[in-house]
């Protein structure tokens, strides 16, 4: 079994893929979209990517590409913790750039801004690719902010632990896939995730839209507006909510139909934790 995630190895999501599936055949790929459509191409038979963090929110390219260009679902989502760790080749005296993923380095401000005021940011395409990049330039003052793992993949040193503003950080990682897997870690909820699409002549729409879920008990925990990327000012909602009970999940999104309001399922799936 072949299962793609965001590369290089070192990432995040190298470590929910090794967690995940760790008897599988791991393939990295460079970008969110390019591990997406892989598994279009069938050159694999899952794929992993990251939704959403904590503190810095969606994870745009991932939910666009799978609204406006993907008939994907997500078959499980992995919960990680995250850690960034600052590390380079070796303890430099001045540290003149810091290369990292946009996230990672949003993560980390506050501890660059006091600690390497003159420092110049760079971003990358993953904190795992920062993590090689410095590596690879083992001569320059560089430095990059990713996890432990690709300190130990590439070698290199770690010059602050745990750099990130709050403690509490978490990574969604989606699984794409046809069918549920069944993963080698806790289980701590199920949920659905919809791309929620108005009417221009419903008055309210959103307040009926969710009015279906409320009436209900369902747990709606995530509400979200993206741009349809038609004309300014038309959005479609992203929403999660619990799915423990299939019955009334099924019900409300009988009722959506019914009053007009599209919907796209974008997930259907067990949650796991790290």
């Amino acid at each position: 079994m072949y299962v793609g995630y965001l590369g290089p190895s070192g990432s995040f999501t190298h470590t929910a893929a090794l967690k995940g599936f760790p008897d599988a055949d791991l393939v990295p790929l460079g970008t969110i979209t390019e591990v997406i459509k892989a598994y279009e191409s069938n050159l694999v038979n899952y794929a992993i990517i990251p939704v959403e963090n904590s503190i810095e929110g969606s994870v745009h390219e991932s939910l666009d590409y799978l609204f406006h260009q993907a008939e994907i679902r997500a078959v499980a989502e992995i919960l990680q913790p995250i850690k960034q760790q600052l590390m380079a080749t070796k303890k430099h005296r001045h540290i003149e750039k810091i290369f990292s993923h946009p996230q990672a380095i949003a993560q980390g401000k506050k501890y660059i801004r006091r600690h390497f005021p003159k420092a110049k940011i760079e971003t990358t395409a993953s904190t795992a690719f920062a993590a090689r990049f410095v590596a690879e330039h083992a001569d320059e003052p560089f430095a990059a902010i990713a996890p432990h793992a690709a300190a130990e993949e590439y070698g290199l040193q770690i010059l602050a632990n745990d750099i990130q503003e709050i403690d509490e950080n978490y990574t969604r990682f989606w699984v794409l896939g046809h069918k549920a897997p069944t993963l080698p870690l806790d289980i701590i909820d199920r949920k659905m995730t919809l791309a929620l699409t108005l009417p221009d002549n419903l008055p309210g729409a959103l307040y009926k839209a969710l009015s279906t879920f409320a009436w209900r008990g369902i747990d709606l925990t995530k509400i979200e507006s993206r741009p349809l990327k038609t004309v300014l000012g038309e959005y479609f909602f992203i929403i999660d909510f619990a799915n423990k009970k299939k019955e009334l999940s099924k019900f409300a999104l009988e009722e959506l139909a019914a009053i007009g309001i599209r919907k796209k399922i974008l997930g259907d799936y067990k949650v796991y934790e790290m």
